[in-house]
């Protein structure tokens, strides 16, 4: 009776979402379903730290580059189990939402040479993704990233509004509805 009386619910905040209610991150935790229970939402967005990290080109780029939409970035690494198995719900999640209001940045953190940050996407099949970095792990310190995989869910003032650790299900209903909400709340 209680996913019934949750499915209900989620699902009438998703066809009476506004901008507004989308946004309150109260409304959003009413989304933490399954996988997305492990995402918690933090009352007031936090700042960002000035760090650079580097693009996939070798240049220096900071989160504050992705301003303007939501963002999910996701802290990995080559020798990482789980983050060999949500990579590619990740990247099918960018192919279905990544545009102008929503993007998955993926940082690899720690020594990963490039060559295997390739062939570890080449394995999982990634084909949506950034091959971005922090190798002197200063981004990655800078936000507490303790363990692998975090993903960060940023606003698009650019500060963080949520942070799930360990591995999740991206390809989930759970995680799409809360991906749709956010989008939602751009329109």
């Amino acid at each position: 009776m209680r996913k019934i009386v949750s499915l209900v619910l989620y699902t009438a905040f998703l066809l009476g979402a506004n901008g507004a209610l989308a946004a309150d991150t109260a409304a959003l935790s009413a989304l933490r379903q399954g996988d997305m229970k492990k995402m918690n939402f933090h009352s007031t967005p936090k700042p960002l730290p000035d760090v650079g990290f580097m693009s996939e080109t070798g240049a220096e780029a900071r989160l504050q580059d992705y301003q303007g939409k939501y963002v999910l970035v996701n802290f990995w690494a080559t020798w990482c189990a789980p983050c060999r198995a949500e990579m590619p719900m990740l990247d099918a999640l960018q192919a279905s939402y990544g545009g102008d209001r929503f993007e998955v940045v993926t940082i690899a953190t720690g020594h990963n040479p490039p060559p295997a940050m390739k062939k570890f996407f080449a394995d999982a099949g990634v084909e949506n993704l950034p091959l971005h970095r922090d190798p002197k792990q200063m981004l990655a310190r800078g936000m507490a990233v303790m363990g692998l995989p975090v993903s960060v869910l940023l606003d698009p003032e650019g500060r963080e509004i949520g942070r799930l650790m360990g591995d999740a299900d991206w390809s989930g209903t759970e995680a799409r509805a809360l991906i749709e909400a956010l989008i939602a709340s751009e329109s």
